[in-house]
């Protein structure tokens, strides 16, 4: 059993190297570190979507963007299959730096390995604990990041990534997800890409 305090260690220092980002975003009139914020935000979406969530899974929700910027999109090519490659060098580098700062702090070796696990994605929609963990990424996608994301790309992609996103999530996250208090535009075109409207 992890104690709770210790899981407050890992976040203090996971929170501590994605202070290190350069970008900012607002929050409450505060100017913070971009992926901090996002790890902020995956732990308060895990705690609200599924609060008996074994201490791997809180791991892996706080160290979902870690230090993401070490890898820039732009390395890779500006296409899907550079995407996908992308994508995947990052999950490795955030299980693999994940391990890094929480080794330190005594975590056991099951603990890492199954945050690693989670980290990289394995059995999706049949893990299910990986398949909460997509399910929490998804809710914050849409909860704080979609709005943005409209707003920069032309209403058709934007309909096209919220049916991927749909299709990514389980029944229950889905569920969650028609919960939320969506900004009015993003609710519409939920409602859009769902088919009903």
């Amino acid at each position: 059993m992890v104690d709770v305090s210790k899981i407050e260690q890992a976040y203090a220092v996971i929170d501590a190297a994605n202070a290190a980002d350069s970008r900012r975003i607002e929050v409450d009139g505060q100017l913070l570190p971009y992926e901090m914020v996002y790890g902020q935000r995956m732990t308060a979406a895990l705690t609200h979507f599924a609060p008996a969530a074994a201490p791997p899974l809180q791991l892996a929700a706080r160290a979902q963007h870690l230090e993401r910027w070490v890898i820039p999109r732009s390395d890779y090519p500006m296409n899907r299959v550079g995407y996908h490659n992308w994508r995947n060098a990052q999950k490795k580098r955030h299980a693999k730096r994940a391990e890094e700062l929480l080794l330190p702090l005594g975590f056991s070796s099951e603990t890492l390995e199954r945050t690693k696990f989670l980290l990289e994605k394995k059995n999706l929609k049949k893990d299910p604990d990986t398949q909460t963990l997509e399910d929490v990424i998804c809710l914050v996608f849409l909860e704080h990041y979609a709005a943005d994301f409209a707003a920069d790309h032309p209403e058709e992609k934007v309909i096209d990534i919220l049916q991927k996103t749909w299709r990514k999530m389980s029944a229950d996250g889905q569920s969650a997800a028609l919960k939320l208090a969506l900004p009015a535009a993003v609710g519409e075109l939920v409602n859009k890409a769902l088919g009903n409207e």
